[in-house]
């Protein structure tokens, strides 16, 4: 006899209606099968409902059912976190899936995932009792709207009418034909939605006005094919099969975004060994409506048709110029065939002057908007409000772009404020970035413990009897910027065994107690993914209350860590044990570099810690705070020469210290020698991480967190080597160790800055360092190049990293497993981890790039209010660091930026130095070499070398529609005069900051009529910025590990010794 089953099945036929490959319909009968227990996820279920997981709150005034159209056409407005009781129906998904393809359908996915949306998915189409047949004659629409009304109806009875329900539509028939039939079930517009329920909601209204307008307006006037349209994915996927189409993603030149293009190479399988990692897409009708990030398939054009890359500097406004700069050597070159995954994202784009002809009818206008990213093409939106925004940046989405049309179609999302305004740029850099960092909500901060002076936290008894207490029998200190306040690791070190022994201990904030995975708070960190540190502010991953009091280690207060303690041989450093596991600490000392190295170095300085204390007593814990320090050093020096004899590099970066002021607030950046104290505790950093990465990766072989650095490609090699070459120097690449060792002896002893520019050069060929999942790639692959460390994680700055939160839980279920007891929760999976590690990867480019972009904002707005021609801080020393075909790349250490300094103007004049150095303008020729670019004219000849010191003059070039640039002219071919260099690179970084913070405080007093200056942030600056400003700590601190950014980026990587915390 068979079993009996619970819930029994009903067996049923499902019609589709299917295209084939070749456009023709195909009618497909499928079995389909019903049952009636199908979770409601309603905590007002009497049902007893298998509700596992997200359930809705029972105590809304109703629940609310989108119809097809309205998740087709309004998800963005269902993301509003403000909407509750959302009830998704498996229609409406499916309908995502089929018409608007994957990336929608994952947004929809990871919004029903997310417990901070109150949202649900029904599966009504195998509910009995929701189910509708399509019936004969009946359109996909309109079976679909009875079947989002069936399921409507279904609630409101299944919760025995004590929750109505409403269901939304745009379509006034849907509204007239159903609205009447179920008491209890209200059929509304999505416009009366808002205006009943949402009225306070004003983004949702104007982003709902805007939508709507968007959709009425979508059809094109013009029938005529501007573009080929795209082949059908089964084609593309044939194609790439067989090689005869080539995928990859779409990068487009900024510098040339009209015309130059590249499609790096995925899995490149075409055997033509012509072939190198990119292809060259050269033009917008190649480009076929592709935007920079999208994954396309691109099909290689006749050999005759090849072009090379132009390698003169190219100024935006000539991109539309071609044909006369120079090329590099013919490169494969193609065309856009299709396109396999749109990355559309959010763009912020300014309205073009007035005087621009734009198409307009009575109600609204249609605008080219232009995008403040160059590489993105101009987007056509509808709106109203054309002259009220002009001078504004305004955030747009893309909608379509069909091949009847030169432009892409999008609608607008939000005002941001008036272009040129402090907070409007940087909230563009952010949204450019696709950084969201609202202020934590209510509920994640309901989460966080308390600690007032009302009611002070404490250690939990419980806690201290699972943990190891150090508190007593270690003397625990940090050692970090001054100032600084997320203290989130400290050291110890001590003699064991009457000196045959040491142990060095390395205690990192235990985050992950205050921080439950899957929490709300967990559920944000994951989303940023990291702390976001802009150049007058930083947005934190975790709340205050942790980051700055809880899981800071403070010094004299009782805290949770999560410790490594090696047990070393006294005499050879080799490791006999290590233990790791939770620990309770207490810091005795809060050291700050300065006063550490003043120590080592056997100054007599003030530790704060000892001021109290009688004589006798001090100088007895001094002398112990002494020894542990030379201890640590000791070892520090012995783990350092292990990674320099295994090839461990050292890059250039520009070392700075922060400077506070009087509350602690962080006011300027300063440069500063190095300290040994720095190399110190940056080692022992990663002798942590590098231990840590051990053992999870061993205990866990196929579902650690690891971090790789792959070796760079010996090409991307050529200009340092070239460059070095031209000064005298042979740069071996062929090994890390090789690369460091002639890095070594590349120095010239009359010029320091050849050396920090050959470093620089070596950082732009790097790869980037990633984290993976140790289940993705082969062990050989684990190897981190720039460390020299065969295996590496992060570990130790858990209150700024999520990978180290991660890598923490992996460390503890670790720890469980060793001890022979079962993880307290399961692990995720490989696919989980890697797919983790691609998201934070994609989160620490985007931190690493609106650093570099905020600093050359406030660049900009620094040198914007300035005369060049008056004022002497305009005027600076700059070294070539490579040339080009009209012109030369230059460095201005004094201010920490690099530019293009052109040689040729667009009238066809050359730059000719007289005998006294100063250029001028004339008529005349420009010639290349590689190691050097000769101007010729009436003048004379004039050479221009790599690494030659020049003078140039800085000014900015503003952009109405982008960020303003600066631009940098020659005015002589020898070095600006040298007085007290140091003294004025010293002035000249803290001023510009400071300098463009009052301006900007100015100008919110005038646009206020306020008589005083204000000393707090505007409301917008206290809603976003989540730390005080001007706040400048730029803890940049991957360099020495090779957290490495795009080369671009080089010069504005900030190296605080903390480089591989």
């Amino acid at each position: 006899m068979a079993p009996c089953c619970p819930h029994k099945m009903i067996k049923t036929e499902k019609t589709l209606h299917l295209k084939s490959s070749r456009g023709r319909k195909v009618r497909v009968v499928r079995e389909h099968y019903l049952r009636e227990q199908v979770p409601c996820y309603s905590s007002l279920c009497l049902a007893s409902c298998d509700n596992d997981g997200k359930v809705l709150p029972g105590d809304l005034t109703h629940y609310v059912v989108p119809d097809v159209g309205v998740v087709l056409d309004y998800q963005e407005i269902l993301e509003f976190r403000e909407l509750q009781g959302i009830i998704l129906t498996q229609t409406a998904c499916q309908a995502v899936h089929h018409c608007k393809g994957r990336r929608h359908y994952n947004r929809l996915r990871n919004l029903l995932k997310d417990p901070r949306h109150d949202c649900v998915l029904f599966a009504n189409e195998f509910q009995e009792f929701s189910f509708c047949q399509r019936e004969n004659g009946e359109s996909q629409e309109q079976w679909q709207t009875r079947c989002v009304y069936s399921a409507a109806v279904w609630y409101y009875n299944h919760l025995a009418g004590m929750m109505a329900v409403v269901m939304i539509t745009e379509n006034q028939d849907i509204i007239n034909q159903y609205s009447n039939l179920q008491s209890g079930v209200y059929v509304i517009s999505v416009q009366e939605y808002l205006q009943n329920f949402w009225l306070e909601l004003r983004t949702a209204h104007e982003l709902y006005r805007s939508i709507r307008q968007a959709l009425q307006e979508k059809e094109s006037e013009c029938t005529e094919k501007e573009f080929t349209d795209h082949l059908p994915a089964e084609v593309l996927e044939a194609g790439i099969k067989s090689g005869r189409y080539i995928q990859g993603t779409l990068s487009v030149n900024k510098h040339r975004a009209q015309m130059e293009a590249s499609v790096r190479t995925e899995g490149l399988t075409n055997k033509n060994t012509e072939l190198s990692s990119e292809v060259l897409v050269y033009g917008n009708k190649n480009r076929n409506r592709a935007v920079h990030g999208d994954v396309v398939v691109v099909e290689l054009l006749p050999k005759s048709q090849w072009r090379g890359k132009v390698s003169a500097l190219t100024e935006v406004q000539l991109e539309e110029k071609n044909g006369e700069d120079m090329q590099s050597k013919p490169m494969p070159t193609g065309s856009v065939v299709g396109i396999l995954q749109r990355n559309w994202r959010d763009y912020v784009v300014t309205f073009p002057p007035r005087e621009s002809p734009q198409s307009q009818n009575r109600n609204s206008q249609r605008i080219l908007t232009v995008p403040w990213d160059h590489r993105i093409p101009k987007i056509r939106i509808s709106t109203q409000q054309a002259d009220a925004l002009q001078d504004h940046r305004v955030v747009v989405r893309i909608d379509s772009w069909e091949s009847t049309s030169l432009y892409p179609n999008g609608h607008s999302v939000r005002v941001l404020g008036r272009a040129g305004e402090l907070e409007t740029e940087v909230q563009t850099i952010l949204i450019e970035n696709c950084i969201h960092v609202p202020p934590f909500s209510d509920a994640q901060l309901r989460e966080m413990p308390v600690n007032s002076p009302e009611k002070p936290w404490k250690v939990d008894p419980s806690q201290v009897a699972e943990r190891r207490d150090l508190r007593e029998s270690h003397l625990v200190f940090s050692i970090d910027p001054a100032g600084c306040e997320d203290v989130d690791d400290t050291l110890s070190v001590r003699s064991l065994a009457g000196g045959k022994l040491l142990e060095l201990g390395v205690h990192i904030a235990d985050v992950t107690h205050f921080v439950a995975e899957g929490s709300l708070t967990d559920l944000e960190a994951h989303a940023r993914a990291t702390t976001y540190y802009l150049a007058d502010r930083r947005y934190d991953m975790l709340p205050a209350i942790l980051s700055a009091d809880l899981c800071s280690l403070l010094g004299g207060v009782d805290r949770y860590a999560m410790s490594v303690l090696w047990e070393l041989d006294a005499h050879t450093l080799a490791v006999n044990k290590v233990w790791y596991g939770r620990t309770v600490i207490r810091s005795s000392y809060q050291l700050h570099y300065e006063l550490a190295q003043a120590l080592l170095n056997g100054e007599q300085d003030e530790v704060p810690e000892l001021t109290q204390l009688i004589s006798s007593e001090k100088d007895a814990k001094l002398a112990q705070l002494k020894q542990a320090l030379e201890m640590l050093t000791h070892v520090a020096r012995h783990l350092r020469a292990q990674r320099d004899q295994g090839g461990a590099l050292e890059l250039e970066g520009v070392e700075v210290r922060a400077q506070l002021d009087n509350e602690k607030n962080i006011t300027a950046l300063v440069p500063r020698q190095p300290l040994e104290i720095h190399e110190t505790v940056a080692e022992c950093m990663i002798y942590a991480n590098h231990w840590v990465a051990r053992m999870i990766q061993e205990v866990f072989p196929h579902q650690a967190l690891l971090r790789q650095h792959p070796p760079p490609r010996q090409e991307f090699f050529s200009q340092l080597v070239e460059s070095a070459k031209s000064k005298g120097f042979t740069i071996d690449t062929r090994s890390n160790k090789a690369l460091a060792d002639s890095l070594d002896k590349a120095v010239d002893p009359q010029d320091s800055l050849l050396n920090r520019l050959l470093r620089m050069m070596a950082t732009q060929a790097m790869s980037q360092a990633m984290y993976f999942s140790t289940g993705a790639i082969p062990q050989d692959q684990y190897y981190h190049y720039g460390l020299a460390l065969d295996r590496y994680t992060h570990f130790t700055s858990p209150i700024r990293r999520y990978a180290d939160i991660v890598v923490h839980r992996l460390l503890a279920a670790a720890i469980e497993v060793e001890s022979g007891r079962s993880p307290a929760k399961a692990l995720a999976s490989s696919k989980e981890l890697d797919e983790l590690a691609h998201h934070i990867n994609k989160k620490n480019r985007a931190a690493q790039q609106v650093q570099k972009v905020s600093t050359e904002l406030f660049q900009c707005l620094y040198f914007k209010e300035r005369d060049p021609h008056k004022d002497q801080c305009c005027v600076a020393n700059a070294v070539i660091y490579a040339i080009r075909d009209n012109g030369v790349l230059a460095f201005v250490p004094l201010y920490g930026m690099k530019g293009p300094a052109y040689l040729k103007n667009r009238e066809g004049q050359v730059l000719s130095a007289g005998q006294d150095g100063h250029c001028e303008w004339q008529s005349g020729s420009v010639r290349r070499y590689s190691d050097c670019i000769t101007t010729t004219s009436s003048i004379g000849t004039t050479t221009f070398t790599l690494f030659c010191h020049i003078t140039v003059r800085i000014s900015v070039q503003s952009s109405r529609c982008h960020a303003d640039s600066v631009n940098l002219e020659v005015v002589s071919n020898r070095p600006h005069r040298s007085v007290t260099l140091h003294q004025t690179e010293s002035h000249s970084r803290s001023q510009l900051v400071q300098e463009v913070v009052r301006l900007a405080e100015e100008a919110s007093q005038q646009a206020q009529g306020k008589a005083t200056r204000l000393s707090k942030l505007s409301k917008e600056e206290q809603e976003f910025c989540q730390s005080k400003s001007p706040n400048l700590y730029l803890l940049l601190e991957e360099i020495r590990e090779l957290s490495l950014m795009d080369p671009a980026m080089c010069n504005h990587s900030l190296k605080i010794v903390m480089g591989s915390k």
